[in-house]
């Protein structure tokens, strides 16, 4: 089972939600290297279309090494009962500081899980030693990290940069976005390999990051390993309740 747990600050663990209302951001390379280059993420990294899962020929199109990958997934009904059990043994993140083994945001403003899904991303692992100094992110980091949960979630949603950044690619996708007072059933999901060598899953919805397991020095976030311990494990939660599990993929790595 996962772990959200670590020391630091004390945190209140009623939910809140943040006034402020983004515009929800579609899951494809285009919108996701435009929004990460102009906060500061090097133009030698980029998001790339991943079009399967177990297709190795696919899978060999994607550049490597892999640092993360960002998913949407849809709330089926077994997964959110998997999700519900495993939360229930955990008790709300109290990490804060650069020694903790992730970054994490937690998601409390509305349709905000686009950029969350990023920002774990790029805030993580290798790509988090490649920020550009100076950048909007840089900036942003250096005040969110020494932060608790809540305290680091009202930085997100007063930060007016990393909103109006978000909105100015919002619109870019392919598909129409979400009006305010829509809801998704969709969840972006990071799956990142930590500069320890853990896959982390990082979502914005949980009680924490979760640790799914150790990869090895040649294992990067797309290796078979890590595709087992993260999105195929969701995929097989969907298929042993008697169906398929729709998602989209992109994954952080050099560009090309």
């Amino acid at each position: 089972m996962g772990e959200a747990g670590g020391k630091g600050v004390t945190l209140s663990e009623v939910p809140h939600e943040s006034p402020k209302t983004f515009t929800m951001l579609e899951n494809n390379p285009e919108v996701m290297n435009e929004l990460a280059h102009s906060i500061g993420v090097p133009k030698e990294l980029s998001f790339h279309d991943v079009y399967s899962l177990y297709d190795s020929d696919m899978l060999a199109m994607v550049p490597r090494p892999v640092f993360a990958l960002l998913t949407t997934i849809p709330m089926t009904e077994a997964w959110k009962q998997e999700r519900d059990t495993e939360d229930a043994d955990l008790e709300w993140y109290k990490g804060a500081g650069p020694a903790e083994p992730a970054i994490w945001f937690r998601q409390t403003i509305i349709h905000g899980c686009g950029l969350i899904g990023l920002l774990h991303c790029v805030s993580n692992g290798v790509p988090s030693e490649l920020i550009v100094p100076g950048s909007e992110l840089a900036k942003f980091l250096g005040k969110a990290v020494p932060l608790g949960m809540d305290e680091r979630a009202r930085l997100l949603n007063e930060t007016e940069s990393m909103y109006q950044a978000s909105e100015a690619v919002a619109h870019k996708g392919d598909t129409e976005a979400l009006k305010p007072d829509e809801d998704s059933i969709h969840h972006f999901v990071a799956l990142v390999k930590g500069l320890d060598g853990n896959l982390l899953e990082l979502e914005g919805s949980r009680k924490g990051p979760l640790n799914r397991g150790s990869l090895g020095e040649n294992e990067d976030a797309l290796s078979e390993r890590a595709l087992e311990l993260g999105v195929r494990r969701l995929v097989d939660i969907q298929r042993r309740a008697g169906g398929d599990l729709p998602f989209s993929c992109i994954a952080l790595a050099p560009s090309l």
